[in-house]
């Protein structure tokens, strides 16, 4: 090997190995930065969650089944505000968001307020036990079929929507959601009559 291309090789080691720390870095420094706050990246009071698209359209028509197996449909609920939430029990950004919900959920659902947990794939069996351990007030309807991602067009979870009173989607979350987005977001359509 002659000396030029022996220190084009050496360079080009050189810059891969220059390349590969630095990416190293960058999912360190990542890292500490998520570890150094003490929360994760998901919903907490902190502002890391997602913040909601402004859209506007109708509703999807859905009919599913409680967890006690009775129908039910978004139609239903005509007239007040929901806040539609997909999850599922496995799912971690699920969990962390479900108190923050019950909390919402509380607070607002004298005012015409309704918050509606479909859960994604899973059984009554499954899904009992995870609403009674986070004692969950507000209805939870199972959709083994994941027909609630088709129809709201979504395969990520959590994905939530809130629907106003005259049936049209004003917000849309893609993934998880904080006390401090909720309550910036979803009190004005709640107000408005």
């Amino acid at each position: 090997m002659d000396e030029s291309t022996q220190n084009t090789t050496v360079a080009g080691r050189l810059a891969a190995l220059i390349m590969i720390g630095c990416g190293f870095l960058a999912i360190g420094i990542s890292f500490m930065l998520l570890r150094g706050t003490g929360e994760t990246a998901y919903a907490s009071d902190q502002d890391f969650s997602a913040v909601p698209a402004q859209v506007n359209y109708p509703a999807p028509e859905l009919n599913l089944t409680t967890l006690y197996g009775e129908p039910v449909s978004l139609t239903d609920y005509k007239g007040s505000v929901l806040l539609v939430n997909l999850w599922a029990t496995w799912c971690p950004p699920c969990r962390e968001e479900m108190p923050t919900l019950q909390a919402f959920y509380e607070k607002y659902k004298n005012e015409g307020f309704v918050l509606i947990a479909i859960d994604q794939g899973e059984t009554p069996e499954m899904v009992v036990p995870f609403v009674k351990e986070l004692g969950l007030t507000f209805p939870v309807w199972l959709d083994m079929p994941s027909e609630a991602g088709r129809v709201f067009g979504t395969m990520n979870l959590p994905s939530s929507y809130v629907i106003d009173r005259e049936g049209q989607i004003r917000l849309m979350w893609i993934g998880g959601i904080s006390k401090k987005n909720l309550e910036k977001y979803v009190p004005k359509i709640i107000k408005e009559k």
